[in-house]
């Protein structure tokens, strides 16, 4: 996988796509070619390239195919070849949080019908063990951002809450469950004043099988009012606790984050 995403990053038309998207994520390919002097099929190639490292991702829109900006697979190179040896160099040179920084799109766009923030990733285990996990409360601190633990009523309706020692950073309701498929969560942003202050958005985990030890995993964090402090923070955990999601799932081992440093 990384020996794709290595090769994808080589090219300057690919980075520049990934540059565009990163200024303003779930662009068409209109929108994008009417960057370069190529032709369309030309920067369809590029794309398809991209999507092939799983560094870009599409979803249909209407008859629209937009694309979006996937920042798990340089998040799971940074756990592999940053954090674990050379961190505190590393962010002097290149902030990775700076990849995974707010993806825009089109203000244009109704909230209804565009997503604002989607991952994807394939993980090698299957669909069952990966919905295990995100509905196991005690399995919650080994993948989630900051070590995060959590209390929930595993029920339609039910409540949650993800817990920074005693305090309450994000809670919500259930809002559907279809194991080990889909889970759809009302998410409201607790850990400082101004996330507080939002309305709840929705976050969706869908788990579709490709085999019987593999599947792929898609994120999708939308329904926010606006270009609210919620939809810009919450980019800087999801890449983190996507990344820490897949190793735990394919391992068994938690990836542990020292933030100490």
């Amino acid at each position: 996988m990384d020996d794709d995403v290595f090769a994808a990053l080589s090219h300057p038309v690919r980075r520049s796509l990934l540059d565009l998207l990163k200024e303003r994520d779930g662009r068409t390919l209109g929108e994008l070619e009417s960057h370069f002097p190529l032709t369309r099929f030309g920067v369809m190639k590029h794309l398809k390239v991209l999507e092939s490292a799983h560094l870009v991702s599409c979803r249909k829109v209407g008859r629209e195919k937009l694309h979006f900006l996937n920042t798990v697979p340089i998040q799971e190179i940074s756990d592999r070849w940053i954090s674990r040896y050379t961190a505190p160099f590393a962010r002097s040179l290149l902030d990775i949080k700076s990849i995974a920084e707010s993806f825009e799109r089109e203000k244009t766009m109704t909230k209804a019908v565009s997503p604002r923030h989607v991952y994807e990733l394939y993980i090698r285990a299957s669909a069952e063990t990966v919905w295990q996990i995100i509905t196991d409360d005690e399995k919650t601190p080994l993948w989630q951002h900051f070590n995060m633990t959590s209390h929930t009523d595993w029920s339609v309706g039910g409540e949650y809450a993800w817990m920074m020692g005693d305090k309450v950073a994000i809670g919500g309701r259930i809002v559907e469950m279809q194991q080990p498929g889909k889970l759809v969560l009302t998410f409201s942003a607790q850990w400082a004043p101004d996330v507080a202050a939002d309305q709840p958005s929705r976050v969706t985990f869908e788990i579709v099988p490709i085999s019987e030890d593999a599947c792929k995993l898609t994120l999708v964090h939308d329904d926010f009012a606006g270009e609210t402090a919620t939809s810009k923070a919450v980019v800087g955990g999801w890449p983190e606790s996507l990344s820490r999601l897949k190793t735990l799932a394919e391992t068994g081992e938690p990836f542990m984050l020292d933030r100490a440093g």
